[in-house]
């Protein structure tokens, strides 16, 4: 039993500045963090005790998996790294260390870097000494504190340089056990999220730099999210945007056939595809095609997709590239001989069609059939756009953002859209580290062959899963924590403290409710009933007990859930009971 007027709670009255949406407000407010530099924080002491609740239920979830808990440094040496496939991707937002000295310099090539994950130590690290078929079908994981150079951190703990992850990796002989392994945590993963007291939804997901067969993201719907998840709820389809898909093209669509010839017409001022859908043209945007280039791993390449659809930047990383960004205004030149406004895939338009490593057309364009493109001149557009017959495609695959509204994939029912936070991402990874021979995640099987262990990933933010509650458990009046990962589930609110009989009261009643298994606050503060009250709907705590004066006198205290509005009138001889009764039903 702790309290007050004995622990360091600063809550605040007013928002800092630096807040900008509810979780992040609720967090400071309620004096469970403060803020150190740009996205680093510092866990005060009821932050630090909603921490290690999540952390614990997080490691018994994945204990009773059967996964294996250990510790691996967050100083590591980048020659790990460097020797895995995803250093030239992660480099960029990594941190290096400097050696010690006056006169230490970062050197180009880094020594050591801050991990925000350790696929390339943990492989090496148990791949190294696992060299049989009977060291295979393990699960690790750790809770540890990452780093990530995040450009622009904001929302708290949302997006921040320093974070508290658990990661968790698996190392299977055949890829049937790998699945198996996969399916189990997930499983674990759903009943961790549950029990944080979170509606969560899993989604399938773009695997990104780490590679391997299929991935799952477990998401928090929140207006603030830094995701889209795309989803249908008769079908039960969700799906990061990134990855998702829609069955919007028709599996047995037939390519339109040609209308008639291309005509090359006029378009002064217009550089967009809205121009063109005004006058005096009036051509609507999914009549256009939308010629789009990026660089993949320092090569050119163009995207064609229709003018009402954007490129998910995700699903190009189905073309084989690992690194992608836009191309500049002089590449596009350059291969197109035009900028872009008047850019098009028009065979025998374009100036230097040799420097492109490929023509990429979405699915979708085959919906126009016959359209209008850029004529790779200046204010000049093509109309009569054949698909099959002048676009010069080399690919077709699936490369644009799905729409709210767009058939879902499974049911043909409208799908939705909505903004949730991502909480954790598990990966199938394969033997994308494992056959690395540096790594020696190899293993002798059976029959005496060499085979590459196959691997699975898990991650899940602690920090980010805490805020996440709180972005999703709050009301106008401050936190609503869930019982399970509560600083304090019981906080007893003395209203005249040093009064006797109210102090052996809260005695008593706290002694009961510990025994009963629920941690608790005494409020012994001398501060008028208001401000009591109001830090108590701040901090979040599930249940109070108010003891006061006046309810002595009458023989009662009062009982009020946090979640609820009703205050409950309780006769003293029935408190402990009626108090150990609902600590019970929570449990």
């Amino acid at each position: 039993m702790d309290y007050w007027s004995k622990l360091y709670i600063p809550t605040l009255k007013e928002t800092p500045a630096e807040a900008e949406i509810d979780s992040h407000k609720l967090l400071l407010r309620a004096g469970l963090v403060r803020k150190i530099g740009s996205g680093i924080y510092a866990f005060l002491p009821l932050g630090a005790k909603v921490l290690e609740n999540v952390k614990r239920l997080c490691c018994e979830e994945m204990n009773r998996a059967g996964a294996m808990e250990l510790l691996m440094p967050a100083v590591v040496p980048a020659e790990y790294w460097k020797a895995g496939p995803r250093w030239n991707a992660a480099r960029e937002i990594m941190y290096q260390v400097a050696s010690a000295g006056e006169k230490a310099e970062f050197p180009e090539e880094p020594t050591f870097v801050l991990g925000p994950t350790h696929e390339e130590i943990i492989t090496p690290l148990i791949g190294g000494e696992a060299t049989s078929y009977r060291d295979m079908g393990k699960t690790f994981y750790q809770v540890q504190t990452k780093f990530r150079n995040e450009i622009r951190p904001r929302y708290g703990l949302m997006r921040a340089r320093e974070f508290i992850m658990k990661d968790g990796y698996s190392f299977d002989a055949t890829d049937e056990e790998a699945t198996a392994t996969y399916q189990n945590i997930a499983k674990a993963y759903e009943r961790f999220f549950a029990r944080c007291g979170l509606k969560f939804i899993s989604v399938e997901a773009d695997t990104g730099v780490m590679g391997g067969a299929f991935s799952h993201e477990f998401m928090v719907p929140a207006e603030v999210g830094d995701d889209d998840v795309v989803y249908n709820i008769e079908s039960g389809y969700a799906a990061n945007v990134e990855k998702a898909t829609s069955a919007l093209v028709p599996a047995d669509l037939e390519d339109a056939a040609a209308v008639g010839e291309i005509e090359k017409f006029e378009t002064p001022g217009v550089k967009t595809i809205e121009k063109l859908a005004q006058e005096p043209f009036n051509i609507p945007a999914d009549q256009q095609y939308k010629t789009l280039l990026f660089v993949g791993d320092d090569k050119l390449f163009a995207v064609v997709v229709r003018g009402c659809d954007q490129v998910e930047e995700a699903k190009l990383g189905s073309l084989g590239y690992s690194l992608i960004r836009p191309a500049t205004v002089d590449e596009i030149f350059e291969a197109m001989g035009a900028y872009p406004g008047s850019l098009g895939a028009v065979k025998g338009t374009i100036k230097n069609r040799e420097k492109l490593d490929g023509i990429f057309g979405d699915n979708a364009i085959r919906l126009i059939g016959n359209g209008v493109t850029g004529a790779n001149e200046k204010a000049m557009h093509l109309k009569n756009v054949n698909v099959v017959r002048d676009l010069d495609i080399d690919r077709f695959g699936d490369f644009r953002k799905v729409q709210a509204g767009e058939p879902c994939p499974v049911s043909g029912k409208p799908l939705e859209i909505q903004r949730a936070i991502e909480v954790g991402h598990i990966f199938k990874l394969g033997t994308k580290y494992s056959e690395n021979e540096e790594y020696g995640a190899q293993y002798v099987d059976k029959d005496g062959n060499r085979q590459a262990a196959v691997m699975g990933c898990y991650g899940i933010g602690i920090s980010r899963t805490l805020q996440s509650i709180i972005e999703q458990k709050h009301d106008g009046n401050g936190i609503v924590w869930p019982w399970s990962v509560a600083p304090y589930q019981v906080i007893i609110t003395v209203l005249d403290p040093g009064m006797e009989e109210a102090d052996t009261l809260a005695l008593k009643l706290g002694e009961a409710a510990e025994a009963a298994g629920a941690s608790v606050l005494v409020d012994d503060r001398e501060e008028r009933p208001g401000v009591k009250f109001k830090d108590a709907d701040l901090i979040g705590i599930p249940l109070r007990l108010t003891i006061g004066g006046r309810g002595l006198k009458n023989g009662e205290v009062e009982m009020k859930w946090r979640d609820r509005d009703e205050v409950q009138k309780v006769a003293i001889a029935d408190a402990e009971s009626v108090l150990v009764e609902g600590i019970k039903a929570k449990s």
